[in-house]
């Protein structure tokens, strides 16, 4: 190489799915060559489902239309944020003033980033919780700040232990991540620990942030954008991802105080010129459906569920059959999860992810993701039954 790498980029690896995405790729065209089936990917948690047919009219619609293909609002349309506002209002019970508080996004991901960049200086502090999406810790390094890992256990239900929260050193610490509904476990958002939360944020002057993707998959949509006071210490990342069936349109959104929208978006302007307009319309379209579509979605997801939980009985984990978000976590009978998923892979020809990217605590548990539909997950089923 003529040049050295940033420093920052030290600090971070690759992606995990990207390369487990190339490794997989790999073993597919060795089984392709010994007449086997490729691997059954029951990794990442990206939607196999189609978004609503009015919201790819929409896109249609306007990829036709000759004045829709130069660039974009750094903000948004009007039309969506007013729609994400709307959303808010009705499912959430939250209201958001659309000229101010609401930032559209290339996925709720591309927000981690922005996020830390347009706060974090070297030797900054963050909340980082372990297990926990990580991104969040990538981002962090990669702004040269220090990561500061809370416990999320499974005795206490995947919620912070408030106690040693306020016996940690947090002197230096600007960001804390959440994420209820949480990713990996499950564990669902309650009321009672958002109120915690912005509770302790507001005492200690944190900016706490909740990664909210996946509250309408088998949860009931909660914001902790509805806690009394939480604007002035909190704000709220969602996304159409999982909620409807948009991975791969990149539409997110960052939500609350104006001001720390602002900072954000001096970031933001300088790493993209808007989004393409007809997936914002596509996306206003989307954000109006009614409680059928989630109705069926979440029809959907439930008989997967069931069939990701016999997998999990047969694999003989622990694990809560009634937990929310697109994915099961259970905890493996024994030695680590990194383990039984290479045992799975190449013996069964099935990815099962394993809990430690997601952090220390995560090592002894296997999370199997619902983007598969029910004859695929019998499908793996059936080769875990083999093993």
């Amino acid at each position: 190489m003529i040049i050295q790498p940033a420093n920052r980029t030290l600090s971070v690896k690759e992606y995990y799915f990207s390369l487990k995405n190339k490794e997989i790729a790999r073993l597919n065209a060795q089984r392709a060559a010994q007449g086997l089936d490729p691997v059954i990917n029951l990794g990442i948690g990206s939607p196999d489902g189609a978004p609503s047919e009015a919201a790819v009219e929409a896109l249609c619609g306007c990829a036709r239309k000759s004045g829709s293909h130069g660039y974009q609002s750094y903000i948004g349309l009007p039309e969506l944020r007013q729609a994400i506002a709307d959303w808010y209002a009705r499912w959430y019970g939250v209201q958001l003033d659309p000229s101010c508080e609401i930032q559209p996004l290339m996925g709720s991901k591309e927000g981690i980033l922005l996020l830390s960049l347009a706060f974090l200086n070297p030797g900054d502090k963050v909340l980082v919780p372990n297990p926990g999406y990580p991104t969040y810790t990538s981002a962090t390094r990669m702004c040269e700040a220090e990561l500061v890992s809370y416990n999320l256990v499974e005795a206490d239900g995947w919620y912070p232990d408030f106690a040693q929260l306020e016996a940690m050193d947090l002197k230096g610490v600007k960001i804390m991540w959440v994420n209820y509904p949480n990713m990996p476990t499950g564990a669902p958002a309650r009321r009672d620990v958002f109120e915690k939360l912005v509770a302790f944020a507001r005492s200690k002057g944190i900016l706490l942030v909740n990664d909210n993707p996946y509250s309408f998959i088998l949860n009931e949509p909660q914001s902790i954008l509805a806690i009394p006071g939480a604007k002035e210490c909190c704000l709220e990342m969602n996304s159409l991802s999982k909620s409807h069936n948009m991975a791969g349109w990149r539409v997110g959104m960052m939500l609350g105080s104006a001001d720390i929208l602002q900072e954000l978006l001096k970031v933001k302007t300088q790493m993209d010129s808007g989004m393409f307009r007809g997936i914002q319309e596509a996306a206003v379209e989307a954000l109006k459906a009614g409680p059928e579509w989630y109705e069926a979605l979440n029809a959907e997801y439930r008989r997967r569920r069931e069939v990701a939980c016999r997998i999990m009985d047969t694999l003989g984990c622990t694990y809560d059959a009634k937990a929310g978000g697109l994915y099961v976590w259970g905890r493996v009978p024994s030695g680590t999860a990194e383990e039984w998923s290479n045992r799975i892979l190449y013996e069964a020809g099935v990815f099962l992810t394993p809990g430690f990217i997601f952090g220390s605590n995560g090592a002894n548990h296997l999370r199997i993701s619902l983007c598969a539909n029910v004859e695929t997950l019998n499908k793996a089923l059936k080769k875990i039954c083999a093993l």
